[in-house]
């Protein structure tokens, strides 16, 4: 398999503009001018990226820092919201006590209902999708700092397309005339890594050699392949192994014909404008969460440890695939 890197690297690069949510701002805190505090356009209008790392800065006036009562927590909703708020149990009783304040999970049906319930400050920190954190940080504010990681400190997902197990489909040469059923234009394995994969290395363009559809979700794909509702669909494959160990579904009855590269995985955010004191012992409650025996370790089992990231590095190939694509980060 070529190196996926060198094919986004050399596609025909459509040029990815951030789109403006909104006039730039000409106000003044103090003395100090914040009319250029955005000067490489990475994120929102409505926030200040002065350093160049793709994130939304801490407000400098202190008045626009939050410091709820209440903190709300969101997981990224590959499946059913209500499955994970029993998985996120543990963590949650877990960040109440490091933080001293009431948490509350906050059940989402979409991701894009997740980036607008942090862009519209009713949501404070969030576990977000690969392929959505690059939405998230540029219209939203968030700003990623954790992800699960194993013992080794190796992290990571692979994109898999599949079909059900007797399908003729034997390569994604294979898909010309297909219908290919992907999750959302938001997701890096659901759409975006896949779309670029397709043309790049094999030449087929949406609308063009297939007809592209969308389930909504991870687990509706992998349900939809199995049951053989769908004849081939892009996925996660941590979701599918989470799927199959929970007995969701039989993973004998799926067969992969292509599997990418390492990508990050879910990526944990903090609204930007969360008080600082706040932030850091959110922080601590990720770093010093005990793994064994709990409801985390029976549901992420490669995974034993929540590590720091870089967004600006360890995103770099998402917002790659981005830029492939054409994406516009449309902050409305």
């Amino acid at each position: 398999m070529r190196n996926f890197l060198k094919i986004v690297l050399g596609l025909s690069i459509i040029s990815a503009s951030i789109s403006s949510c909104g006039n730039k701002s000409n106000d003044l805190i103090g003395d100090l001018d914040l009319s250029d505090c955005n000067p490489n356009n990475t994120v929102d209008s409505k926030y200040c990226d002065r350093d160049g790392d793709f994130l939304a800065d801490l407000p400098l006036s202190e008045d626009e820092w939050i410091d709820p009562e209440t903190i709300v927590f969101s997981y990224t909703p590959v499946e059913d919201p209500s499955v994970y708020a029993k998985v996120w149990e543990d963590f949650v009783i877990h960040m109440s006590k490091v933080t001293g304040k009431k948490v509350t999970f906050l059940p989402v049906q979409s991701y894009a209902a997740q980036v607008e319930a942090m862009r519209s400050g009713r949501l404070h920190v969030a576990g977000i999708n690969t392929g959505s954190n690059t939405v998230a940080a540029a219209c939203a504010g968030a700003v990623p700092f954790g992800m699960m990681a194993k013992k080794d400190l190796s992290y990571g997902y692979e994109m898999e397309i599949i079909v059900p197990s007797d399908s003729p489909i034997n390569s994604p040469a294979d898909l010309k005339g297909k219908k290919v059923t992907f999750t959302s234009k938001t997701s890096n394995s659901g759409f975006k890594a896949p779309s670029a994969i397709l043309k790049g290395e094999f030449g087929l363009e949406a609308n063009k050699d297939f007809t592209p559809v969308f389930s909504g979700k991870h687990q509706n794909s992998i349900m939809g392949v199995a049951n053989k509702d769908y004849e081939v669909a892009p996925i996660a494959n941590s979701v599918l192994t989470r799927m199959d160990a929970r007995g969701v579904v039989d993973s004998s009855k799926i067969r992969t014909i292509y599997k990418s590269q390492t990508f990050p995985t879910t990526g944990y955010a903090h609204a930007h404008n969360l008080h600082p004191a706040v932030v850091a012992k959110v922080k601590q409650a990720f770093y010093t969460y005990n793994w064994d025996n709990s409801t985390l370790d029976k549901e992420f089992k490669k995974a034993d440890r929540f590590i720091s990231i870089s967004h600006k590095h360890d995103w770099d190939v998402i917002r790659k695939i981005d830029k492939a694509n054409g994406v516009v980060y449309d902050c409305k």
